[in-house]
C-alpha cells in the first residue's frame, strides 16, 4: 500500500506531523494493506490562521484494488485528532466494503448431474 501525505502551509506547526498522522493512519489500515493500492492523506486547516472549533480536517482517500475509490473526511480542534477520526471511519467503512465483497462472492455453479 502507497501512502501519500498532503497538506497546506497552516497546519505543518511541527516538524514530524506527517511522519505521525502517517504513521497513526497505516496502523489504523494495517488489516487491509494487501488489498489497497494506494491511500493519500490530506490535511487542512479550514479557517487559516483564525481560530475555531473543529477547523483542522483530515480527508483520506483509499483506493482498493480493481475497485471505485472510498473517501472520508475528519474534523477536530488538532490534526491529529482529525486524522485519527478520519482513519476509524474509514476503516469501518473498508469492513463494510471487503465484507460485502466476500459475502456477495459465489462459488461457480456445479454442474447438473443427470
Amino acid at each position: 500500500m502507497q501512502v501519500q501525505f498532503n497538506s497546506d502551509s497552516s497546519v505543518m506547526g511541527t516538524e514530524n506531523v506527517a511522519e505521525r498522522i502517517e504513521a497513526s493512519v497505516r496502523e489504523k489500515l494495517a488489516r487491509f494493506d494487501e488489498r489497497l493500492t494506494r491511500v493519500e492523506i490530506h490535511v487542512r486547516d479550514e479557517n487559516a490562521r483564525k481560530g475555531g472549533a473543529d477547523d483542522k480536517a483530515c480527508t483520506i482517500e483509499a483506493r482498493p484494488r480493481g475497485g471505485r475509490a472510498i473517501g472520508v473526511t475528519g474534523r477536530a480542534d488538532k490534526v491529529d485528532d482529525a486524522a485519527r477520526r478520519a482513519a476509524s471511519t474509514l476503516a469501518q467503512r473498508l469492513e463494510r466494503h471487503f465484507g460485502k465483497e466476500s459475502r456477495h462472492g459465489h462459488d461457480p455453479r456445479p454442474e447438473k448431474v443427470l
